[in-house]
């Protein structure tokens, strides 16, 4: 049987490495695919020192992959959202299978995306678009079709677990972890979409999609990011038995689907709590398997490429079946997608750490439970430190019961209008996982 052939698109750290596994291992990949998968075009806007390409065809242009009618696959590999969204419909129009690892492709043009595919009875294929080197899509949408998903929970970005795990082990400032981690390569001369939690909001957009059968909503995330946490509070939730995590969460509720990343506090205990520097997991709850943990590497050359390789591996499969009997893009079949919304984060509901910088002065902590308990907000336990030498003042630290988000809201402007009470309520949310 003649090999596939695969276009790649953009050599940078993922297609060298897609590029390498796929020479090294094709004897390997073409035993499990059942023929062989050759590499026929390139498009590279500059040479990649990490790979010989040898006599492989070579372009500038993405775009002349997608229209090279002897190429099978198109392996988008050049990121972001405007050229990859053309490149990536230009290659479905011409009847073309996709593999992509774009995160953000994904998330907010995957609906339109899948929809085109359906259309022209192609696949697209999409692991390496969250986690990394962790097959996490694949266990949600086959391994775990038994189940109804209750919540998703997920370390997804390495850059921000290196920098929390910096900060908690070392007692190092943000700022200073950051700069280390963009001089190793971990971090982007602009970090936003790793610190502001852009990036992990990307890919539990995709998650949520999946374990719940909803389309796509990247535009109802709720993302908050890790700039403002100190090393004091890092070392009170340890003080407290808590890791804080830079943590995505997608759960199921009567009233809604949440979709939040945020700092959390994680009880130390938990397996999801000890996964430190740059790697990746993934908690999914599932009503008949109970909790499941899938830990990796959530990035890196050939960690990425081995979701890539295995895409290909599996689009090769099923090139010849019937389209309708493929496995779903997200997981459900597409005209039984629910119309369950997306919660808004003041609906959503959480414990709750809170840190209170107030006046060395009796009462005070009488006052701070009595609004807690007059808007329903239960103290799970309470931790009160000396007053401090360059100020006088106490801080008081709490974890609370579960409570929606609105009420929280509503008792933070209430403590921080009190006279003992300095400056802002620092507020991370809690999840216990269990």
């Amino acid at each position: 049987m003649k090999p596939v052939k695969v276009g790649i698109c953009g050599l940078g750290t993922v297609g060298s490495g897609t590029f390498n596994v796929l020479k090294r291992n094709a004897e390997e990949i073409a035993r499990r695919a059942g023929r062989g998968i050759e590499v026929a075009q390139i498009a590279q806007r500059r040479p990649n020192p990490h790979c010989d390409t040898g006599s492989t065809p070579i372009t500038a242009d993405v775009l002349a992959v997608a229209d090279n009618p002897e190429i099978d696959v198109v392996v988008e590999l050049i990121g972001g959202y405007t050229l990859a969204r053309e490149l990536v419909l230009r290659a479905i129009a011409n009847g073309k299978h996709v593999v992509t690892a774009n995160k953000a492709l994904i998330a907010v043009h995957g609906n339109e995306i899948f929809a085109r595919a359906r259309e022209q009875g192609v696949i697209v294929a999409f692991e390496a678009s969250v986690a990394g080197g962790i097959p996490v899509i694949k266990a949600l949408r086959e391994g775990l079709a038994a189940n109804r998903i209750n919540w998703v929970a997920g370390i997804i970005n390495g850059t921000g677990n290196f920098i929390l795990s910096e900060m908690r082990e070392k007692g190092r400032t943000f700022l200073n972890v950051l700069a280390e981690a963009q001089a190793l390569g971990y971090a982007e001369a602009d970090p936003t979409f790793d610190v502001e939690g852009i990036d992990a909001a990307h890919k539990l957009t995709i998650l949520a999609s999946i374990a719940f059968g909803i389309p796509l909503q990247f535009d109802k995330a709720y993302t908050e990011g890790i700039t403002r946490l100190t090393t004091a509070d890092v070392g009170y939730a340890e003080a407290l038995g808590y890791r804080i995590k830079h943590l995505g969460v997608a759960r199921s509720t009567a009233q809604g689907i949440e979709l939040r990343v945020h700092p959390t506090l994680i009880p130390a205990d938990r397996l999801i709590a000890n996964v430190n520097g740059v790697m990746n997991a993934v908690m999914v709850n599932g009503d008949a398997v109970g909790s499941t943990l899938f830990y990796g590497a959530g990035a890196g050359r050939e960690p990425t490429a081995s979701a890539v390789v295995a895409d290909l591996v599996d689009v090769v499969r099923a090139m010849t079946s019937d389209p309708e009997n493929r496995v779903p893009h997200l997981a459900f079949q597409p005209d039984a997608l629910s119309d369950h919304p997306v919660l808004p984060i003041e609906s959503c509901e959480s414990a709750y750490y809170l840190r209170i910088q107030a006046k060395d002065h009796p009462g005070v902590l009488a006052q701070v439970a009595s609004i807690l308990s007059a808007r329903g907000i239960n103290i799970e336990s309470i931790m009160q430190k000396e007053a401090e030498e360059h100020d006088g003042l106490v801080p008081m630290i709490l974890i609370t019961h579960r409570v929606t988000e609105r009420h929280m809201v509503e008792a933070i402007t209430a403590l921080e209008a009190l006279d003992d009470v300095i400056g802002d309520v620092v507020r991370i949310r809690v999840e216990h996982l269990n």
